[in-house]
């Protein structure tokens, strides 16, 4: 029997409960051979290797466990692949396949394809190896791929985050006949696979060879990490998303820096299968240390009705307890790394009226059930999110909680989906409920370190080593109940009620200091703005001096002089016009391109930055005062100022009239704000406070 054995796991999880209980991040490394295990398919006897036995009247050998190797019919994918066995033919030089034909779904050619081929199981113990595979076949001609990834996502150079900074350092590197990978294992088995690129041409392999890498020990001087995996709730966005944010991207903010990093792997559109088969886990695992975290909430994406598909994203809970319990769980421990779930955030339903009770979801595929039973069963912490999101929106209340999911309308923000911009509204023509903006995701962090506290104190080690990890004056919120001093942009009239509709960028101004709040706490949603505070925060949202807006005469802001200040400082802050009026004008990112994010295709197409209507449709501009007309009408063709007349949230749609003598409230003036302040940023930038310089 030829197998690679690792020492069993269960002491490795003891051990660093332990570790993380009393906050050490440090575990000695499991035990692991040290040794290449290699096979050889040639009729040339190779000094050291195994030699697969070719029979002229059995063919190739079919995986024994006993023996510990051998040619399969199903991989162990999820779900499992169909490969071909008796048509594997030698001809001394190796073990090749021809396939006549090819598989793949009409219109899904890409998530559902089978071009066949065969499959080596080699019985390997979980954790991570350096695999080598010398094929007969040219690179070219030939996809070898291990255990269900897939190889097309590996080849090229991908970043795990919207910003690019996370390059993955574990691609696939194929070149003639020679390929390579380095590959974390969770299940006792690794699939070596096999596929023509082309039908009627020969394919296969001629060595494969095994190279086991020990878990990296935590050199000195080096932080322990917290590493956050998961889907677009969780994901860091940039500047071209605003106003979406996920948890992950806050969640750094809550702990103390000098003694631990928090590096968010999460993207849209990712589930259990998808992360995984992409190689995000995988280049998670061999970038960790020995006593790191890995926080994983999944669900969300795993609901999609795409189960059957090969690269597809949804599961059958079936299928989503066996991604974790054998896919995720062993290869995170056997790293000597330490899983931590989260239990997915309940979805908002945009159509819920004031007064109604907010409910779990996850109705038809229960996930965040399944996670809290697979956790108490392999005994691993879990921060049951979901629960308390239910509990935190019916706290909160429908026009709350509406205010912080993408309920967005026209002119609240130059940034974009898949199907273009948001200027004119949500291109879903609906109220996103699945994802949120950053006044959300604070509260979920908040929530998750909270949970994290809470259990910990309860007497869970993984948990209490974690919060042990949090700022000083976080734990003291926590304790007390009261994050009113860590979170002082929540002003007391924008919490809850119809006065939290422009919540989000109340906080962000507040945030930014562009806005203030009053000696009692409110920022006075429904009070008209007056103009020098106007173009005060203006000037300093974006950049620019005061002397660039000149003439503005004080006193109460109307419509028709925002639009002329609005105008001038464009003009005083742009040589050209920025990429949100160009790149995301119109442009439908499709399926394969840089850029799509699958969670995010709402079916429609080119939704435009400009407003929808033009100037001259509107039908008040005889009421803008003459001193105003030529900026106004400039600030309204460049999407600066929209008509808030029948405008609504989850809809693209524009009014008609400009109402150009109305006062101008503070909310109506923080949206328009947030605008500028967001279309003066870099969009491929991270969203981030901490990335830019100080205003």
């Amino acid at each position: 029997m030829y197998t690679l054995t690792i020492v069993p796991i269960s002491g490795i999880a003891r051990a660093c409960a332990a570790a993380v209980a009393a906050c050490v991040f440090w575990l000695a490394p499991a035990a692991q051979a040290s040794s290449e295990l290699r096979f050889n398919f040639t009729s040339q006897r190779q000094p050291g290797a195994v030699s697969v036995p070719w029979n002229d009247a059995q063919g190739a050998p079919l995986f024994d466990e006993a023996r510990g190797f051998g040619f399969v019919s199903q991989t162990g994918a999820q779900p499992a692949r169909t490969v071909h066995t008796a048509q594997i033919r030698s001809d001394g030089k190796g073990f090749f396949i021809s396939e006549p034909r090819f598989m793949a779904e009409n219109k899904f050619e890409g998530l559902h394809y089978n071009n066949f081929g065969m499959a080596f199981r080699i019985k390997a113990a979980p954790g991570a190896y350096a695999i080598r595979v010398r094929t007969t076949s040219d690179a070219q001609d030939t996809t070898v791929s291990v255990s269900g990834m897939q190889t097309s996502r590996l080849l090229g150079r991908v970043f795990w985050d919207a910003a690019e900074l996370m390059p993955n350092h574990t691609r696939v590197v194929a070149s003639g006949k020679e390929w390579s990978y380095r590959y974390v294992n969770g299940q006792p088995f690794i699939d070596i696979e096999i596929e023509p690129a082309r039908p009627d041409t020969p394919v296969g392999m001629a060595e494969i060879v095994l190279t086991p890498i020990a878990p990296q020990a935590r050199p000195a001087g080096v932080l322990p990490t917290i590493f956050t995996l998961g889907d677009s709730t969780v994901k860091s966005y940039t500047f071209d998303e605003a106003p979406m944010s996920g948890w992950g991207q806050v969640f750094d903010k809550l702990f103390d820096p000098a003694r631990v990093r928090v590096v968010n792997y999460s993207m849209g559109g990712r589930s259990f299968r998808s992360a995984y088969s992409e190689g995000r886990l995988n280049d998670l695992l061999l970038a960790g240390h020995v006593g790191d975290i890995v926080m994983i909430q999944f669900g969300h994406n795993d609901e999609s009705d795409d189960a059957t598909r090969r690269f597809g994203r949804g599961a059958t809970e079936t299928m989503y307890e066996a991604m974790l319990t054998q896919v995720y769980l062993p290869a995170i421990r056997a790293r000597g790394m330490v899983p931590v779930l989260v239990t997915p955030m309940s979805r908002v339903n945009g159509q819920m009226k004031p007064g109604e009770a907010y409910v779990n979801s996850f109705t038809r595929r229960r996930f965040p059930d399944l996670l809290k039973k697979l956790g108490a069963k392999h005994q691993v912490t879990v921060v049951d999110l979901n629960t308390r999101s239910v509990e935190y929106y019916n706290q909160s209340g429908v026009s709350a909680i509406r205010a912080m999911v993408m309920s967005i309308e026209a002119g609240e923000t130059p940034g974009k989906t898949n199907d273009g911009s948001f200027a004119n509204g949500h291109p879903a023509n609906k109220i996103d409920g699945t994802h949120f903006k950053e006044a959300l995701s604070k509260q979920y962090a908040r929530i998750v370190a909270t949970e994290l506290a809470r259990i910990g104190k309860a007497g869970d080690p993984v948990a209490a080593g974690m919060a042990a990890l949090l700022k000083g004056e976080v734990r003291e919120a926590i304790a007390a109940g009261d994050w009113s001093a860590l979170q002082p942009e929540v002003a007391n009239d924008i919490a809850s009620g119809d006065g939290a509709y422009y919540r989000n960028q109340f906080e962000k101004l507040l945030q930014l200091g562009a806005l203030r709040k009053d000696a009692g706490g409110n920022v006075n949603p429904a009070a008209v703005m007056q103009t020098h505070e106007f173009i005060e925060a203006l000037c300093r949202l974006m950049g620019i001096p005061g002397a660039s807006l000149p003439g503005h005469a004080g006193g109460p802001l109307s419509r028709a002089a925002m639009g002329a200040i609005l105008a001038d400082a464009y003009h005083a802050r742009f040589a050209d016009r920025p990429r949100y009026m160009t790149a995301y004008n119109g442009k439908t990112v499709v399926p394969g391109a840089p850029g799509y994010d699958p969670n995010l295709d709402m079916g429609a197409q080119g939704a435009m930055y400009y407003p929808l209507l033009r100037w001259k449709q509107l039908g008040d501009t005889d009421e803008v005062p003459a001193r105003y007309a030529d900026k106004l009408r400039d600030a309204y063709e460049l999407g600066l100022i929209r008509s808030e007349d029948g405008i609504a949230r989850g809809r693209m749609v524009n009014g008609r009239l400009l109402a150009p003598q109305a006062l101008v409230s503070r909310a109506k003036a923080a949206k328009a704000l947030y605008f500028m302040w967001v279309l003066a940023q870099p969009p491929k930038a991270e969203n981030d406070l901490d990335q830019l310089e100080n205003l």
